[in-house]
């Protein structure tokens, strides 16, 4: 059953023109006066613009602690390292914009060539809807009734606004489209029919519970089926053989689920999207041969990556690329020897991630240089709010000395911190500050 819409607007899947995001708005943010609002900043920041602060030429020595800083090298390298990945494998790339939440940054992967932004939820879509991101995934499915009509408001007063959402149920279906038709939707809602797997997050468990799903959509007025995806990172967490042949085979189970669905598409292009950051040549091994579809991998962590789960995880650290170079650091100080072998650091669980692995120490800066703690057996013991244990520096931290620590997971590192200062090279004698990056969590 197909559906004639009196208003169908740019569809997510078109490739004629790019995304778009609001460069004055982005620009904008150099006008924000800096306050106690941004923890990152020391008190001699307070009342400049970012542009003024930036103008003075601040080092990292100027800043205090706790501290989370990204490096300008490695975001450089990154971004222009899987700009060319993709094109090179022929796929397209929509960032998961939740990792850094910053529309700086967001501008930076459209500007390099990404087909559009993911998100994850209605707060995040509003943020970006802010921006004037145009062309936005959703990987989620959208419930709520009032978010429901705000999407339907800005898809019918933007017919440049290219969104698809995601349905994994009949009841999501019936519930989308009571929304929609509750406020008065002109516009129909592009859905993608999500696959999921056994023990896994959302998503239909089988194909063939899928395409009842995708049938329900085709009778929803306020829905257009648009294609199919999922998230495979859901079902495997490391590179092991058993883990792969996990992932190979729910991307395969995908693949069987739009071939089933061929010929009922309501979009001139379905869209097939499936790939974070940690399996993405998978899915381009299994996904391209399916020439009639647009194949979008989203990966967002590898932007800042990681010294951490994804140094070991990423496809471009196993030898399907060039590697990425870690871009996040913490930095914190020793405020306490009691103890030969233990120092506390000024940093805890509410400044640095460590779902997926305690931060690293990798140097000590002291007043009279930097000494490396490779090799040295130094570790984060553990983490409280506020402290870090560190363990196996010994005399090497000694109190008042700043530690730089590499983290892991960066999608939940920048949630902590509202302004991230951008530093020109991390492993520089004396790192300059040369931009301001502001999130909106």
């Amino acid at each position: 059953m197909n559906h004639t819409h009196a208003s169908s607007g740019t569809t997510y899947a078109s490739s004629s023109t790019g995304p778009g995001i609001d460069a004055a708005k982005v620009a904008a943010l150099a006008e924000e006066t800096l306050d106690w609002r941004f923890k990152a900043l020391p008190a001699t920041a307070h009342g400049l613009t970012v542009r003024d602060f930036l103008a003075g030429r601040p080092t990292l020595a100027g800043l205090g602690t706790p501290l989370l800083t990204l490096d300008a090298g490695a975001l450089d390298h990154n971004l222009t390292t899987m700009a060319r990945w993709c094109a090179g494998a022929g796929v397209a790339l929509a960032p998961h914009g939740k990792t850094t939440m910053a529309p700086a940054l967001w501008q930076a992967q459209i500007e390099a060539g990404s087909h559009g932004i993911t998100l994850a939820n209605l707060p995040q879509l509003r943020v970006a809807r802010a921006f004037g991101v145009d062309r936005i995934q959703l990987a989620n499915t959208l419930l709520d009734p009032a978010g429901l009509g705000w999407l339907a408001a800005e898809l019918d007063a933007d017919p440049g606004f290219a969104f698809t959402s995601w349905v994994d149920s009949a009841d999501s279906v019936r519930l989308m489209d009571q929304a929609l038709r509750a406020a008065g939707a002109r516009r129909p809602v592009e859905v993608l029919v999500e696959l999921g797997g056994p023990a896994g997050r959302t998503g239909a468990r089988t194909p063939a519970e899928a395409v009842r799903v995708a049938e329900a959509v085709l009778a929803a007025p306020t829905l257009r089926l648009a294609g199919v995806g999922g998230y495979e990172g859901a079902l495997a967490h490391d590179a092991g053989d058993e883990a792969l042949a996990t992932v190979r085979g729910y991307l395969r189970r995908l693949a069987e689920l739009h071939r089933a669905l061929a010929g009922r598409y309501e979009s001139p292009r379905p869209l097939v999207t499936a790939g974070g950051s940690a399996y993405f040549d998978t899915v381009v091994e299994e996904l391209k041969p399916l020439d009639d579809a647009l194949v979008v991998i989203r990966a967002g962590a590898y932007l800042a990556h990681d010294d951490g789960f994804y140094r070991g995880i990423s496809p471009l650290a196993r030898g399907a690329g060039t590697p990425l170079r870690p871009a996040l650091h913490g930095w914190a100080r020793v405020v306490s020897h009691p103890e030969p072998d233990l120092s506390l650091l000024d940093a805890g669980k509410r400044d640095l991630p460590f779902d997926e692995g305690m931060p690293e120490p990798q140097r000590v800066r002291t007043a009279s240089g930097a000494v490396t703690l490779d090799g040295t057996g130094a570790r984060i013991r553990q983490l409280n709010d506020q402290h870090a244990f560190l363990v196996g520096a010994g005399g090497r931290a000694p109190v008042g000395a700043v530690v730089r620590l590499g983290l892991s997971h960066p999608c939940t590192a920048f949630d902590k911190w509202t302004m991230i200062p951008v530093l020109d090279d991390a492993d520089s004698a004396e790192p300059q500050v040369v931009g301001l990056v502001r999130t909106y969590f």
